[in-house]
């Protein structure tokens, strides 16, 4: 499992002092309040303190340390935000980071290999896990991440067991 989560992307800078326009990858958007912290991208010796936050529709703003000017905040854009495993916060049972759900194998219940998730689509309404289908790898299933069709998710034994339905997975 990555040591660094991915918790937003610089996706442009707000005003002349360096901030950043952030889009959140986690459902609480007031997680970077709790934060000291970033690394940019996935380079640990390229890390940020974070001296302000404030909201702007579904964006977060952000000052950070040692970004004084729109020059300096413009090299940044689509930049991705991380932070270590360790100061992620602890998620409610049946609730996964996306990272940690990327390359399981996804099984029906009754035992046959369908493929690795490759994705999960984050929508409204519910999430869907896309699946690399292990006889056709250019064709993709999409399964909705609800109890429904959501058996059993193991981490641990790199798992998803699903019950589809009629036309789901052909």
């Amino acid at each position: 499992m990555p040591t660094l989560l991915k918790v937003g992307q610089i996706v442009n800078v707000q005003g002349i002092r360096g901030e950043l326009r952030v889009y959140p990858l986690t459902d609480y958007k007031e997680r970077f309040e709790e934060l000291e912290w970033v690394y940019m991208e996935n380079n640990r010796e390229d890390k940020f303190y974070i001296e302000k936050v404030r909201y702007k529709n579904n964006l977060v703003i952000l000052k950070l340390k040692g970004i004084d000017d729109r020059n300096e905040a413009e090299r940044l854009k689509n930049k991705f935000l991380t932070i270590d495993r360790e100061n992620a916060r602890v998620l409610p049972e049946d609730t996964y980071y996306i990272v940690d759900l990327i390359g399981l194998k996804v099984f029906t219940d009754k035992e046959k290999f369908i493929g690795n998730v490759k994705n999960v689509i984050q929508n409204a309404g519910q999430d869907l896990y896309e699946i690399a289908d292990a006889e056709n790898p250019k064709k993709t299933i999409l399964i909705p991440a609800v109890g429904a069709f959501i058996k059993e998710v193991s981490i641990e034994k790199g798992h998803i067991i699903v019950t589809p339905i009629e036309g789901l997975i052909e």
